[in-house]
């Protein structure tokens, strides 16, 4: 009796969570108005920036070359990344081998001192 699943009928559907919360009232022609000029304002801000840019013809022109300059930048940037990470990879490993053959040698060392198995009596 303990397994039955009865199923909650109270439970709203997953598909209206955000119907309560969303604004479905339209928007006053003022209020429409006002967006709209603010809109054109920015646009006209923005053409007004574009147009103080002095040269934009030669920058036009040149921004074939400019994108082919830093295409080749960025390949010189990886092969020098990889050259340091290689490096960095080459001291790591001689670390590691160094604190390796040390800690065997230690091992042989004690091995080779060991006097005789020692029998513990309890």
């Amino acid at each position: 009796m303990a397994d039955l699943n009865i199923p909650n009928l109270n439970i709203k559907s997953d598909k209206y969570i955000f119907k309560n919360k969303l604004n479905l009232r339209r928007k006053s022609k003022r209020r429409l108005f006002t967006e709209s000029f603010f809109l054109f304002i920015l646009s006209f801000l923005l053409v007004y920036i574009n147009y103080l840019i002095p040269n934009k013809n030669l920058l036009l022109q040149n921004l074939p070359l400019t994108l082919n300059k830093s295409f080749l930048l960025l390949i010189d940037l990886f092969s020098y990344i990889y050259e340091i990470l290689l490096v960095i990879f080459i001291f790591v490993s001689l670390f590691t081998a160094l604190i390796l053959m040390i800690g065997s040698l230690y091992r042989l060392f004690r091995v080779s001192k060991r006097k005789s198995k020692q029998i513990i009596y309890k």
